[in-house]
């Protein structure tokens, strides 16, 4: 458990620069240059989810049971990854609605994603991963938000054809995903 518990604080800590300490980040990029910090923060993330996964595969052999969800559960997270996928790929899809709207799609997709995997799975190291995406997904977003509203900006009005892009492509992501990544990279259907 402790290696999961490691890898979400370099994984999480280095994503949280801009929430916790964004004038230090916005200093080191200018010390550095803006590649060198991608760079920095590139091994970091790489490092921390390396740590991240493995933790949680060696936590998954030795289960904590915390609660014990329901099977329907299971069902409705995997229902909830639609629209989770959806945000992620408005995250990067330019000029759509759902990034005019909520400005940040992309946490708003890790919010619903921990969300869903924390109705459908009890076990503690569950808990603690989706737990604390869940935290870290909310700081950033509110964090986000708080900075939108300071410098003012206003997202581009979205359009019909990259809109139905962004869905269209979700929809497709969570497909495979749902149908069949998920069972190989996870070992678990979520459909059954």
């Amino acid at each position: 458990m402790i290696y999961l518990v490691i890898g979400l604080l370099f994984f999480l800590g280095t994503h949280s620069m801009r929430i916790v300490a964004d004038g230090w980040r916005t200093e080191k990029i200018e010390g550095i240059g803006e590649l060198g910090w991608k760079g920095i923060y590139s091994l970091w993330s790489i490092a921390g989810f390396v740590v991240l996964v493995w933790g949680y595969g060696e936590a998954r052999q030795v289960p904590v049971i915390l609660y014990d969800p329901p099977l329907f559960t299971r069902h409705i997270a995997a229902l909830l990854m639609l629209p989770s996928f959806v945000l992620l790929v408005a995250a990067y899809v330019p000029r759509n609605h759902i990034k005019a709207a909520v400005g940040h799609p992309m946490y708003a997709g890790v919010k619903l994603w921990a969300f869903a995997h924390l109705l459908s799975n009890g076990r503690l190291a569950d808990v603690i991963l989706f737990g604390a995406f869940l935290v870290w997904a909310i700081a950033g977003f509110v964090a986000a938000r708080r900075r939108d509203r300071r410098a003012g900006t206003v997202y581009p009005s979205g359009t019909v054809m990259y809109s139905a892009l962004t869905v269209i492509a979700g929809f497709v992501l969570w497909a495979v995903f749902a149908f069949w990544a998920h069972r190989w990279l996870i070992g678990v259907g979520p459909f059954g």
